[in-house]
Parts: structure tokens; C-alpha cells; sequence
């Protein structure tokens, strides 16, 4: 079995094998304004719900180059500590992938990918509007994690509202999972969408009942 000393490898190296092992990754699709005004859209994959209390999501925003800067989702947020974060489905997934492209931060990637911005209800940035499911956040904190190499900024984020499209909801606070088609990043070029589910029952760790 191969096997890798982190210290040892490059920043790419180290790319390749956790984008590659750590997948399906769901994708952060995050909206955010600038103070002057100009809205941005990019995607992140190194993302997750963090907590349900408080309700909590985090991405990470990770950069390719040190020199180039920091990203414009990093400093809109670190302005107004303000997003949404938007979920990716199969429908949208190429507009997804245009915005992942280095625009310039005059650019606006609504417009790039032919995507419509809704006003949010507790928040500035946009929603988007062909997303299934829009959280609305504001920035808690930022951790910083750098070495030698280079560093990224993982942003924690508080979710004050969830918006979700009458196609995938079951009613009673529940997201009907048969007709939710989100996508997800593996590693390279590759994602992969969630069509294939199965049940499994879980169990309670002492008297190894089913747990409803």
C-alpha cells in the first residue's frame, strides 16, 4: 500500500490525493456582494454542515497561488460577513462551473452564467434563483490554516434562514432525498450525482434496537 508522509509532498501532491480520496464532497455555491455592490459567485468544495445548534455550515476557501490574493468571496465576506450559500443539482451544474473560472472582481458571474438573482430575505447577497435549496448566513469566524506551503481560510458560517423549492419538499421539515439531485465533486474533472440510494436502518449503540 502506498504511502504518503503529508510534510513530504507539494501542494499539488497533496491536492491530488485528498480531492481524490475524500469524495463525494457537496458543493458550496456562494453568493456574496462587495461594498460597492458588485455580486460574485463561486464554488467551493470543501464544504459541509458543521452543526444543527447552533445551525452551522463551513467552506473553505482555498488558494492556488498566494500571489494572486485573496479570493473575492474572502473579502466580501470579511466587508459585510454576509452569504448564501447555494446548493449545485444537476441542472445547474455547468452555470456551477463557469463560476469556478478567475473572473475579475468587476465581473459579475450572474451574468457569466446566465443565472437570476433573488433578493435574500435577512441578508444582502442574492439567492440563486435555479438553485433547489438557498441558505442564508453571516460570517461567525475565520480559522486560518497555513504552513510553509501555503494557506487556506476556512469560513464558519451561521445559517439564519433555509429556502427550499416545493419539488423536493415532503412537508413536516423534511427533503424528499428521491427527488433532491445534488451533485457532488470527486477528484479531477470528475463529480458525480445522487441517484443511487439505498436504506439502511441504524441501530442504538446498547440494547441494538432500531432506531426510528
Amino acid at each position: 500500500m502506498p504511502s504518503f508522509k503529508t510534510s513530504d509532498l507539494t501542494k499539488k501532491q497533496s491536492y491530488n490525493l485528498i480531492t481524490g480520496a475524500i469524495v463525494p464532497r457537496p458543493i458550496a455555491w456562494v453568493s456574496t456582494i462587495s461594498e460597492s455592490g458588485l455580486l460574485n459567485l463561486a464554488p467551493f468544495s470543501f464544504f459541509n454542515g458543521i452543526a444543527v445548534m447552533p445551525p452551522t455550515l463551513g467552506f473553505t476557501v482555498a488558494y492556488a497561488d498566494d500571489d494572486r490574493g485573496y479570493k473575492d468571496t474572502y473579502r466580501n465576506l470579511m466587508a459585510n460577513r454576509e452569504c448564501v450559500v447555494n446548493m449545485v443539482t444537476d441542472t445547474v451544474a455547468h452555470a456551477m462551473n463557469i463560476t469556478a473560472k478567475g473572473f475579475a472582481p468587476d465581473v459579475d458571474e450572474f451574468e457569466e452564467a446566465a443565472l437570476i438573482p433573488i433578493e435574500s430575505e435577512l441578508v444582502q447577497p442574492p439567492r440563486v434563483k435555479e438553485s433547489l435549496i438557498q441558505f442564508e448566513c453571516t460570517l461567525n469566524q475565520v480559522v486560518t490554516l497555513k504552513n510553509e506551503v501555503g494557506h487556506s481560510d476556512l469560513m464558519l458560517c451561521n445559517i439564519l434562514m433555509i429556502h427550499v423549492d416545493e419539488a423536493i419538499y415532503l412537508g413536516d421539515y423534511k427533503i424528499d432525498q428521491t427527488a433532491y439531485p445534488v451533485i457532488g465533486r470527486m477528484g479531477g474533472s470528475h463529480y458525480t450525482q445522487t441517484n443511487d440510494l439505498f436504506d439502511m436502518t441504524r441501530y442504538h449503540k446498547i440494547d441494538n434496537t432500531t432506531e426510528l
